[in-house]
């Protein structure tokens, strides 16, 4: 299997960066045979939706640095995974005695800038970035490197890690081409080898994009399954835009229309509510998102409205991990660049760490961990 998925990752992976808001599938690749494929595929589900493992990350670290003054600046508040990992850092920077200061850009290309100029002018000791792509951000983040501010991010480029061009020291994140052949193969399990899938991404974003090049990959690698359609669709503007293409889609493809996939759960926020008054039964359509793992995802995949699944990030313990990647900073050492591993939900392990308070917060005891490293009780 890792052979595969490694050729899936290094060779069959097309790029949407030039895709209109509605593309036409793709020349498939070669197929894999039906049963083995679904062989495979349930090996890889079945081990991401398993209950947390213990903790992988750092154990030991520099400590606290209090009364730091940090800027936070986020692509947009109204995104569930960002708002979550934003209430992580506050609850972190709570526990290490530093005050924070929030400057929302509210999904406005012509905001970014002007938030990331606000906050330098708040003269912070650190900077953290919660979305965004930090090569799009650059004209902003440079002031903040000629000052010798440290500046750490959430999902603001394809890997885990410091970002290679940027002043950006660590990007934390899961790693998205795992979590997007995770969902994939996740929607062709319960499938059962036969879906006809919509992908929705927003090609503004090059994680985005990456994601929808590898769910696209390996639904065109699975025999049976047909992929209808990759809708780009900006996500700051999902809620006008889509109810009308959820219309739209059901009007072309009809009952060929089986699966939809998606780079965030909040596409689904606004295709839900077509889809049950349009009368369609909750078992006619499964939805699996490739990131965050919202409240609204939580509470689909619980009640079995259309939503199967979510690749969530460990939204809380990211903000708990920026926290501790700007203290190492802070006191001259390396970032850990540590990743943490990809975790499916779904009805059945929905139940753990952390689901009945509808959100992915790993049972591992990452809290105590990182107060032990930062010497605080």
């Amino acid at each position: 299997m890792r052979g595969f998925l490694l050729a899936l990752a290094c060779g069959c992976v097309l790029s949407v960066a030039t895709m209109q808001s509605v593309s036409p599938a793709p020349a498939p690749a070669a197929p894999v045979d039906g049963k083995d494929f679904l062989a495979q595929a349930k090996r890889v589900v079945d081990a991401a939706t398993r209950p947390a493992a213990p903790w992988s990350g750092p154990r030991n670290g520099p400590p606290a640095k209090p009364g730091k003054r940090i800027a936070v600046v986020a692509e947009d508040l109204r995104n569930g995974g960002i708002l979550g990992v934003v209430d992580g850092v506050l609850e972190a920077a709570r526990v290490m005695g530093w005050s924070v200061k929030i400057f929302d850009s509210g999904g406005a290309a012509d905001l970014r800038l002007k938030m990331l100029a606000n906050a330098l002018a708040s003269s912070p000791d650190g900077l953290i970035i919660a979305g965004g792509d930090a090569r799009v951000l650059l004209p902003g983040l440079r002031p903040f490197a000629e000052r010798s501010t440290p500046i750490v991010g959430w999902h603001v480029a394809t890997q885990p890690g410091p970002v290679p061009g940027t002043p950006v020291a660590m990007n934390v994140s899961t790693d998205p081409l795992e979590v997007a052949r995770v969902t994939a193969l996740a929607a062709i399990v319960q499938s059962g080898g036969h879906a006809g899938v919509v992908i929705f991404t927003d090609s503004s974003f090059r994680i985005a994009r990456d994601k929808a090049d590898m769910m696209a990959a390996i639904v065109r690698t699975c025999s049976g399954c047909t992929l209808l359609e990759v809708r780009d669709m900006p996500i700051s503007h999902s809620q006008e835009l889509m109810p009308g293409a959820t219309r739209a889609l059901l009007a072309r493809y009809g009952p060929r229309w089986t699966c939809a996939l998606a780079i965030n759960d909040i596409y689904f926020d606004y295709a839900v509510p077509v889809l049950t008054q349009a009368g369609m039964p909750n078992d006619a359509m499964i939805m699996l998102s490739a990131g965050d793992g919202s409240e609204s995802a939580f509470l689909r995949i619980r009640t079995g409205t259309f939503q199967t699944g979510t690749v969530a990030d460990p939204l809380n313990l990211h903000g708990w991990q920026l926290v501790d990647e700007m203290n190492r900073l802070f006191a001259g050492e390396s970032v850990t660049r540590y990743a943490s591993p990809v975790h499916l939900v779904t009805a059945d392990n929905i139940a753990r760490d952390g689901g009945n308070r509808l959100l992915y917060d790993p049972d591992n005891d990452y809290r105590d961990i990182y107060r032990r490293i930062w010497q605080r009780p």
